[in-house]
């Protein structure tokens, strides 16, 4: 129930937020039974549970979580125009294996979603507990990746072993470029 809750106030909420319209009751309606509609459909595809209505993170995420990322985002940024605007790009192209220390799916998807909202990473694979992740620039992703993105992730869901000790550098594992494309 609390899930479905959950989203429901997420479908108001971002239905007035994109619509604008506060003051028409008849649009206000539609709004509204739009809503119930598209909550109604989800249950019946037994598709509202923890993991497609997060509830039990709370405004975690929102709060805490989501600046940091945009940060990180515009950083990144920054950094891959560098690369590609610079005469002699360098690249340093490779997969690598991020072990992914979090104890719930919703929070290894999370993290996985986060590398690759991240400009110049990608998420290729996630199984289990690793991350296969091609990066743009390999010293960069190493750092960032299995660091404090991860810890970040890890208090996001409150996690007990969030702890600097198991969430260090060492833990990155690289792996051969299979792209087919040399080094850069």
């Amino acid at each position: 129930m609390k899930y479905a809750l959950t989203l429901l106030v997420a479908l108001v909420a971002n239905w007035l937020l994109w619509s604008g319209h506060f003051d028409n009751p008849f649009l206000i309606g539609l709004g509204a039974a739009s809503c119930l509609f598209c909550l109604w459909l989800s249950s019946r595809m037994k598709i509202v549970d923890e993991e497609g209505a997060p509830a039990h993170l709370g405004l975690r995420p929102f709060l805490l979580y989501a600046p940091w990322l945009a940060k990180e985002i515009v950083t990144s940024n920054i950094n891959v125009a560098r690369i590609i605007l610079s005469p002699v790009m360098p690249l340093r192209r490779n997969l690598i294996l991020v072990p992914a220390k979090q104890k719930s799916e919703i929070g290894r998807v999370i993290f996985a979603n986060s590398i690759t909202l991240t400009p110049g990473t990608v998420s290729v694979r996630l199984e289990g507990n690793n991350i296969l992740v091609h990066g743009l620039s390999l010293d960069e992703s190493a750092d960032d990746m299995a660091g404090e993105m991860g810890e970040r992730v890890c208090r996001l869901e409150r996690c007990e072993n969030a702890a600097a000790n198991e969430c260090d550098d060492d833990s990155v594992e690289s792996q051969p470029n299979t792209s087919g494309q040399g080094e850069s």
